[in-house]
């Protein structure tokens, strides 16, 4: 049964990293109006007559995301009663269907009566909250042989402060890359890293800073990234989870702002887009397992003081 609960686990999480490949092409491609403004169904329909490049990828994402979304949802309450006595599960379980319906629902509020790009920006973003908590619920089930564990470790405060702070920022630079593409503003500055011409000069208009904005926002996330996994590798060489992930995500980091600046060069290339959406989401995936093990290393120190409080009234009796 463990077993099985492994590899469900896997197709789930794989599942969905496609919901948010998917979502992030129907942006793209402005698909989001594919099957008009009626919601489950296509323009009311239950097989749609006339079939368009739009309606089929606005389709294909909902009904990727309803199946995925019961697979969670499966997933959820098989993992509360396979490992409900790992502290963390109860809460992932639920943090990975409730934000996973909520991302539908605007998905759906979206398509019937319409919604403000800042609050469409939202969409990516919940998403990516679900996908984590599918993660790290994986990575849970994978610890039961204790073939993936790092329950022992101990994070100072420095790194901890590091790792909250680097995933919240990180929260930032998704929302404003999101705001990007629902404003069309990709193309707003026609040259990378700069605007235009390779000229300091301050933004025009509204989609001039959202787009510049964005790139200095990932710029400062990928100097926070490399001097992080400086830090790791001067200082943390003993912890391999640490050591090992820190480099992940220097990689993952240049790879996005990579993937970014190509998307100007080729002129929104499609499949580029969708890297810089796929790079991010995993990228997240990390920080998250990292904020898990903060938490589980500020709960260790915890009890390990409270054990020592514990022995040292029966040390100074037996003295």
């Amino acid at each position: 049964m463990k077993r099985s609960l492994k590899w469900f686990s896997v197709a789930t999480t794989i599942g969905m990293i496609f919901v948010l490949l998917g979502g992030a092409l129907v942006t793209k491609t402005d698909s989001g109006m594919g099957c008009g403004s009626s919601w489950p169904l296509c323009n009311g329909e239950l097989v749609p007559a006339d079939i368009t490049p739009e309606l089929v990828i606005e389709l294909a994402h909902r009904v990727v995301s309803g199946v995925v979304g019961l697979m969670v949802l499966i997933l959820s309450i098989w993992t509360w009663r396979v490992i409900g006595h790992i502290r963390e599960t109860k809460f992932l379980s639920s943090l990975s269907f409730a934000f996973l319906v909520i991302q539908g629902l605007i998905g759906a509020a979206a398509v019937v009566w319409g919604q403000s790009d800042f609050v469409l920006a939202l969409h990516f973003g919940i998403s990516l909250i679900s996908f984590a908590a599918v993660f790290l619920l994986t990575l849970l089930i994978f610890e039961i042989d204790k073939k993936f564990e790092a329950e022992k470790l101990i994070i100072d405060k420095r790194m901890s402060l590091h790792i909250i702070g680097v995933t919240s920022y990180s929260y930032i630079v998704i929302y404003t890359g999101a705001l990007v593409r629902h404003l069309n503003a990709s193309l707003v500055c026609p040259d990378w890293p700069l605007c235009s011409n390779g000229v300091f000069s301050l933004p025009d208009n509204l989609y001039e800073w959202v787009q510049m904005g964005h790139r200095a926002a990932a710029g400062l996330i990928l100097i926070w990234v490399a001097y992080i996994t400086w830090l790791v590798i001067k200082h943390y060489k003993r912890d391999r989870v640490l050591y090992w992930g820190w480099i992940i995500c220097l990689v993952l980091v240049v790879l996005q702002v990579a993937a970014g600046a190509l998307v100007i060069f080729t002129r929104l290339n499609l499949y580029i887009a969708l890297s810089h959406a796929f790079f991010i989401t995993c990228l997240f995936g990390v920080f998250s397992y990292f904020l898990l093990l903060v938490y589980r290393s500020k709960r260790n120190q915890m009890f390990s003081k409270e054990a020592i409080q514990i022995t040292q009234p029966n040390s100074e009796l037996e003295l």
